[in-house]
């Protein structure tokens, strides 16, 4: 998952890149946004909802599906709400008041055809075109909707359609949310507020109809969801980052997000998560984990380099991994949204643990390679 692979992901600079406010106006914290501090206690399914407290939130699912003949793809979707500091806003009772602003991606990657679709939208709140709901899980905009289906918020239902592909998917969790850092928050930097509430979903059963070229088929397969809301911004040294999630055949996960600085190096509060087969999972600090870059992928339409292999090794766990793209180019270009180019794909995961062959499935976020997110500021 899209923030620092925290809250700010991908939509840190959009009002004023949209044109609605003088970027000054965003130069400094506003003080009506609630922080991230720690202490926070995560209620389910509450917080599956809406924090509009907060400046920035989004939720993030991808996913690898199979259809009845074997073929196989994989999925993004991703919801974006980011509060705007509109004093005239605040102060107008009109329903067309721009107070929140709704982003959508949504991505396929078609493995056997080396084919890579997505779409973008974005919409304002408060004439029932976009929102989210508080307290429950649902955050739409049009026909794009992320929804519980159950009380207990377990049921995630998915829809999107973008040009020549749509999707309809029922998600059912065989793990309880996990929370992610130290104390309700993940740290994005040592500043106050550079700080996020994050927790994932990491093992979600997938079940539906995948269209595409006008073709339905069902299929069945597993995703993965992040949530994270916070009202901080990348550092002034950060420039992106590289995000992996891991879904093991032993029934353990991983995720860790490594933070990029302007010289090269990796941000120390870089962290991540080992999740056990039982759901019990292990905070990861950056120097448990090492991430080797083994082959880079250029983009034909957009110029920019991309890592394209790792090697992923926790010498405590007796692990080491080997994540290779899925298909080379899945990259956005997301002009009509958010913006920022950034490549999002599938991943095949092979590797050991101890002496124990393991596979798995993944996904990866590069950003900040076609631009520095410092260069948006």
């Amino acid at each position: 998952m899209w923030t620092y692979p925290g809250i700010t992901r991908l939509i840190l600079t959009i009002p004023y890149l949209l044109g609605l406010f003088p970027a000054e106006a965003f130069e400094t914290e506003q003080p009506r946004f609630r922080q991230a501090v720690s202490g926070y206690q995560f209620q389910f399914p509450d917080d599956h909802g809406s924090h509009d407290t907060f400046r920035t939130e989004w939720w993030y699912y991808t996913g690898h599906l199979t259809t009845k003949d074997k073929r196989e793809f994989g999925y993004e979707l991703t919801f974006f709400r980011q509060a705007l500091e509109n004093p005239d806003a605040n102060n107008n009772p009109s329903r067309w008041a721009i107070r929140q602003l709704y982003l959508a991606h949504a991505a396929l990657s078609e493995h056997d055809g080396h084919r890579f679709r997505y779409g973008e939208k974005i919409s304002r709140a408060g004439i029932g075109k976009a929102g989210s709901d508080t307290g429950r899980l649902h955050v739409w905009i049009d026909r794009w909707s992320a929804e519980a289906l159950t009380s207990d918020g377990d049921q995630h239902h998915l829809r999107a359609a973008a040009g020549d592909f749509s999707f309809d998917l029922l998600l059912d969790p065989d793990k309880a949310p996990v929370v992610h850092g130290e104390g309700g928050i993940s740290r994005k930097g040592n500043e106050p507020g550079q700080a996020s509430h994050y927790y994932s979903m990491t093992r979600l059963r997938t079940t539906g109809i995948l269209t595409v070229d006008g073709h339905a088929e069902t299929i069945h397969g597993i995703s993965w969801m992040d949530h994270e809301f916070g009202s901080g911004r990348l550092g002034k040294n950060q420039v992106g980052w590289d995000w992996f999630s891991v879904q093991l055949d032993d029934k353990s996960e991983l995720m860790f997000y490594l933070l990029r600085r302007t010289d090269g190096t990796a941000d120390p509060v870089s962290s991540g998560t080992w999740v056990f087969p039982d759901g019990t999972s292990l905070a990861l600090s950056l120097s448990d984990m090492h991430i080797d870059v083994l082959d880079d992928w250029t983009s034909p339409v957009s110029g920019t380099r991309y890592p394209s292999r790792w090697r992923l090794t926790i010498p405590s766990r007796h692990l080491s991994l080997l994540l290779l793209p899925k298909m080379p180019n899945q990259e956005l270009m997301t002009e009509r949204s958010t913006q920022v180019t950034y490549w999002e794909g599938a991943v095949k995961v092979t590797g050991h643990v101890g002496d124990q062959p393991v596979i798995g499935q993944g996904y990866v976020e590069l950003t900040g390679y076609a631009k520095p997110f410092e260069a948006h500021r």
